[in-house]
């Protein structure tokens, strides 16, 4: 009898040791599952747990270092992170050591669930911990893999869009110095372009002619915004053209037509009437700035120009932008065809416009005219550049990148776009003044630019004081801000099947008449 129940107590015994041994393991796999967890998200530390102290301490140190350097150049030096994102050899460092932080995680995780998971591990579990293993590997690649990537991209735009060192200009200034674009220099002048056309860039009329003027010190700026239809425009003396057009004027005869003499048309005509005076890649677009030099008095460095047909586009890339609609704004519509518009974007403050509307909102005319439309140019410029903050035009900017490659000509050399970095952080947060030489200040069709160049210098003079008058330039702040609900007179009643909202597309006013379409 006493044997017979030892050989049935045996059984339960040994059946006892097994459950619990199972126990056992399945309380490591688990901790093994949390520690590589852990271990994935604070690399070092599933290798400290398992045993391999020096290894686990080392990798966390280097983690810690490397997540620190990171939050600093986030939180106190983005303008570090600006400056690299800018140089094409920056990022294909940036993109390598990405990935090889990459492929490092992985290993890290693979090697800390490997040091700690049970040796024996039934089917189930070796599928739920390399699963396990996969999500955890995946989630570490797939950030450095798409910030490898977008470095990539960010390199291929900056040298599409900017300038090479072998690239030509006949109007762009020569650096002094390498590290200081602006030493010696008080002010640096950049000509805004804006203008429709397609493939054949040669084919763009420039319908928004601005010069930007910004202290390189304080970042204050001042805009100029010049009348599409400006005429009898003087080239700077000794320069190329001023050499080549009787009187250094780009002006035609008695017989001539004047839409093929107003500052919109230089990008086109110029070239074509005289080829080869200019040793440039873009020979339109060094005559525009020479016309608008002369027309300013100021030597202009260097240009960008957008393809407005692609504006639309840019906005939507950054989110849209907000902006304080004082008088109802046309979409669609053309006067000629006494086709009213589609519809109107209407009066009101902090509107936020995406693309579409913003493009309606900076260039309808139906109802208003040339120098209103300018305002409204110069407000979306404003909108712009206060509202694209650094980092979150890095967040966009794969969209970004890929509408801007396509609609954006400049002539600025990469080796100057940090100091140009530097600039916008000073330009965001200064003060932007404005001038349009409207029908108020000058005869387009008969220029004073005697007078065009004394109220130009009086309003730089103003802007370096950091002072603002309302004879001098006004605040582009207070002129774009909020009036109140407009009283004018209401917009006219349709009469006729509104005119389909397609993109703008302008022709040239003829001069002294500020085109209402």
């Amino acid at each position: 009898m006493d044997e017979g129940a030892q050989q049935e107590r045996e059984p339960l015994s040994s059946q006892s040791g097994r459950n619990e041994k199972g126990r056992r393991r399945r309380r490591a796999f688990g901790a093994a599952l949390g520690l590589t967890a852990v271990g994935s998200i604070l690399p070092g530390t599933g290798l400290f747990a398992a045993g391999l102290r020096k290894v686990g301490l080392t990798i966390l140190a280097l983690f810690v270092a490397a997540a620190g350097f990171a939050a600093y150049l986030v939180l106190a030096d983005q303008r570090t992170i600006l400056h690299w994102v800018v140089r094409p050899g920056a990022l294909v460092v940036i993109s390598v050591v990405l990935s090889a932080v990459a492929l490092a995680w992985v290993c890290v995780i693979v090697a800390t669930y490997r040091s700690l998971r049970p040796r024996r591990l039934g089917r189930a579990q070796q599928a739920m911990g390399y699963g396990l293993v996969l999500v955890l590997a995946a989630g570490a690649v797939t950030p450095l893999a798409v910030g490898g990537r977008y470095a990539l991209v960010q390199k291929s735009l900056v040298e599409k869009v900017f300038a090479s060192p072998q690239s030509k200009s006949a109007t762009r200034p020569v650096r002094a110095s390498a590290a200081d674009p602006w030493a010696g220099k008080d002010r640096v002048n950049v000509l805004l372009l804006g203008g429709d056309g397609g493939p054949d860039r040669m084919g763009i009329r420039t319908d928004t002619v601005i010069v930007a003027s910004i202290d390189t010190k304080t970042g204050n700026t001042v805009l100029f915004s010049l009348p599409r239809n400006l005429q009898n425009i003087p080239f700077p003396a000794g320069s190329p053209l001023a050499e080549v057009y009787p009187n250094g004027r780009f002006a035609g005869g008695p017989d001539a037509d004047p839409l093929e003499w107003m500052l919109n048309a230089v990008y086109i005509n110029v070239p074509r009437q005289h080829p080869g005076v200019l040793d440039s890649d873009n020979p339109g677009a060094d005559a525009t700035k020479l016309a608008a030099s002369g027309a300013v008095g100021l030597t202009l460095d260097y240009y960008v120009m957008v393809n407005l047909k692609g504006f639309r586009q840019l906005v939507d890339a950054l989110g849209g932008i907000t902006v304080d609609v004082n008088t109802r704004v046309s979409i669609g519509g053309e006067t000629d065809r006494n086709l009213p518009p589609a519809g109107w974007i209407e009066p009101g403050p902090n509107q936020h416009l995406n693309g579409a509307m913003a493009l309606w909102f900076a260039r309808g005319r139906f109802g208003s005219d040339d120098w209103q439309r300018m305002l409204r140019q110069r407000c979306a410029i404003d909108a712009i550049v206060r509202q694209a903050d650094p980092m979150r035009l890095l967040t966009r900017y794969e969209a970004l990148a890929r509408v801007t490659k396509d609609i954006v000509l400049t002539d600025i050399p990469q080796g100057v776009l940090p100091a140009f970095v530097d600039l916008s952080l000073k330009v965001k947060d200064a003060n932007i003044t404005s001038i349009a030489f409207t029908n108020e200040i000058i005869d387009s069709g008969n220029p004073d630019y005697d007078l065009i160049h004394s109220r130009v210098q009086g309003a730089l003079r103003a802007s370096e004081e950091g002072r603002t008058s309302a004879d001098i330039a006004d605040s582009l702040k207070d002129a774009c801000a909020w009036k109140g609900a407009p009283t004018g007179t209401p917009a006219p009643v349709p009469t006729t099947k509104p005119a389909p909202a397609k993109e703008p597309a302008d022709k040239p006013a003829p001069a002294n008449q500020p085109g209402t379409r």
